[in-house]
């Protein structure tokens, strides 16, 4: 059975949330959903998640599953506010809490944070079934961009995280804690290898020459035009030029917030004793 999905896009981070929904029982899951986060001033706002959930509450959906495809470093996750709000599983992938065990070390994270993923609700194998409504889906492990990535595919609709682009972006970087070129590659190959005709949905899009923001694309059209990873491009070519090309890329604006935030399935840091919740900023000195 096909799936109904409904996307939104947020022009601040690039980012592209998915509602897939049954329209027979009226069963839905949320995919990577945007929390908004001000830098300048410390403020997070709800506009993005709002929007999810009017659409949800106006088709008169129930909320499933809350699906991350990875710890994203570029924007917040509001997994946690919509599951206050309209319930559902958070779930992302097994491999997380080699994520989380990393960034406890970068943060200098206290006691309180334990990383054994506990802080989702459900932790996806490799190749794992699972349903919503009489949607049948498939968890699928894609590390590369960071060790614990996964995809999920809905009948003929992959939802691939991070790991693709649209073709003319080409794909995600590799070189941020646990992120692996050759692991990337294989992930890619993994998804490519799929019926040619098979839809991807993106995670983001970063529109070049001023053309408009898109996010679906087909397994055929990245193997003949993906910048990066076309069918005539081997393993050895993909993996020099993913790690010349992530040795000149600055780090994302919203990397340290959204890492604290998205270890913990979207719940910023505890509140201190003054009640306020703050990001830690690690400084490095050349």
């Amino acid at each position: 059975m096909p799936p109904n999905i409904n996307p939104f896009f947020d022009s601040v981070t690039g980012t592209i949330s998915y509602v897939v929904y049954d329209e027979l029982t009226g069963s839905c899951a949320i995919i990577d959903p945007v929390l908004d986060y001000d830098p300048r001033s410390g403020r997070i706002r709800t506009t993005s998640a709002d929007k999810l959930t009017d659409f949800i509450q106006l088709q008169q959906l129930t909320v499933e599953w809350i699906l991350e495809t990875h710890a994203h470093a570029d924007h917040l996750s509001s997994a946690h506010y919509l599951k206050n709000r309209l319930g559902g599983k958070i779930a992302i992938g097994d491999n997380i809490p080699a994520v989380q065990e990393t960034f406890k070390k970068v943060f200098n994270l206290g006691n309180e944070f334990i990383p054994d993923g506990h802080h989702f609700d459900y932790l996806f194998a490799d190749e794992e079934i699972f349903n919503v409504g009489k949607l049948t889906a498939k968890a699928l492990f894609v590390p590369g961009h960071t060790p614990a990535d996964m995809a999920y595919q809905f009948d003929d609709a992959v939802f691939v995280g991070d790991t693709l682009f649209m073709p003319d972006v080409g794909t995600a970087r590799a070189d941020f804690p646990g992120g692996d070129a050759h692991n990337l590659y294989r992930s890619i190959r993994k998804i490519l290898s799929s019926p040619s005709e098979t839809r991807l949905f993106m995670c983001h899009d970063y529109p070049p020459n001023g053309r408009a923001p898109a996010w679906e694309s087909t397994v055929a059209e990245e193997r003949a035009h993906n910048i990066h990873v076309h069918d005539c491009i081997d393993e050895e070519v993909f993996i020099n030029m993913r790690n010349e090309r992530d040795a000149t890329l600055e780090a994302p604006v919203l990397l340290l917030p959204s890492i604290q935030t998205n270890i913990r399935a979207g719940e910023t840091p505890p509140q201190e004793d003054n009640g306020v919740s703050y990001f830690k900023i690690p400084i490095k000195m050349d």
